[in-house]
């Protein structure tokens, strides 16, 4: 049985102690796993119904072409690329940290990827090369914020700024086109198995596998351990500073990952790949009830968050709205999902 992290004020380091990966933490009212499941069933109803809302509201404006299976094959295949970003700052947040860096980080795995030389290797020189090149930067970003001490803010911003840079002076400004036909492939309606778009596949395993991460290991405990009380997971013997160093490297891991399935989507690589998918992450994050504060959060509301936000951009370009009101829809839907969280927040302290 999973036991609860300790308090500050626990006697002593308690090793076998850590804190459970529940999405939120038991009531005050002696019936804890109860109200917790309700809690949480709540929350995901919540986040299906504005979908289910939204895809009514997409079939009564454009019910040809938002019902039409290619656009629901695009509206997926979007949400698989930002969707494995979010997942990886689902787990940084819930650590307490943030990432600004994962656009940039995409970006630059994406032109590294796609370069004449990478190319030279086929398939799996652009798979590897995207990969290790979103390793990387996140482990710079653990080592700075774990071992350096830096903020994660100051840290990823710098790291946003930095391979934005590298990523502007690898292409010159100029888009790398992919000429390796395998990559190239994944892409065409042909590689869809059973009409499902293999990047959504990828997606798919890049969720299961980061919500048993989370929800069923150690990793998941002390992820959420750490962001739910620091200190107190030191005392239960937990290494706080590699925790967040692993953290970092999972969110580069992610963008290394997305990268490729950008280029596989996009047949290119470009320095302005990934632009702002560091917001669309945290906001999908806190819509889908991950804690800004830290402690926790869940993947599958992540999932749902990326999927609201994917769906609204469809239907606002299907309808030829302005992306300016798209982006004030954005804003009012974080705004009020931070405000839900912090009433929720108030009403389970009093």
């Amino acid at each position: 049985m999973t036991q609860p992290a300790p308090s500050a004020q626990h006697n002593g380091p308690d090793k076998g102690a850590v804190a459970a990966p529940s999405d939120t933490p038991p009531s005050k009212s002696g019936g804890g796993m109860p109200a917790l499941g309700l809690r949480l069933d709540v929350r995901i109803l919540s986040l299906l119904g504005v979908l289910a809302a939204l895809v009514l509201v997409g079939g009564i404006t454009e019910p040809d072409a938002f019902l039409d299976t290619g656009n629901l094959q695009l509206i997926l295949t979007q949400a698989s690329v930002i969707g494995v970003v979010t997942v990886g700052m689902t787990f940084v947040i819930i650590s307490g940290g943030i990432d600004l860096s994962v656009g940039a980080m995409v970006a630059l795995a994406s032109v590294w990827a796609t370069t004449l030389a990478t190319q030279e290797y086929g398939f799996a020189g652009i798979a590897f090369t995207a990969v290790i090149v979103g390793l990387a930067a996140g482990l710079v970003n653990g080592v700075l914020i774990a071992y350096g001490n830096m903020v994660p803010f100051i840290a990823t911003l710098a790291m946003l700024a930095s391979a934005r840079g590298l990523a502007l002076q690898i292409t010159d400004g100029k888009t790398q086109i992919v000429t390796v036909d395998p990559v190239l492939d994944l892409g065409l309606p042909d590689s869809y198995i059973l009409g499902i778009p293999p990047l959504v596949i990828m997606f798919a395993v890049v969720v299961i596998v980061g919500w048993l991460i989370l929800n069923r290991t150690t990793f998941g405990r002390r992820t959420v351990a750490v962001g739910g009380n620091a200190e107190a997971a030191r005392l239960a013997g937990i290494d706080v500073r590699r925790q967040r160093l692993y953290l970092y490297l999972l969110s580069g891991l992610c963008c290394g990952i997305a990268a490729f399935m950008l280029i596989v989507l996009a047949g290119s690589g470009q320095n302005t790949n990934g632009n702002l998918y560091e917001l669309d992450a945290i906001a999908a994050a806190i819509i889908g009830g991950t804690l800004l504060s830290g402690g926790r959060g869940t993947i599958v509301g992540s999932v749902l968050g990326v999927l609201i936000f994917t769906t609204i951009t469809n239907i606002f370009a299907l309808n030829n709205l302005q992306s300016d009101v798209q982006q004030i829809a954005k804003g009012a839907i974080i705004v009020a999902a931070v405000l839900v969280q912090g009433r929720t927040m108030r009403g389970r302290e009093t």
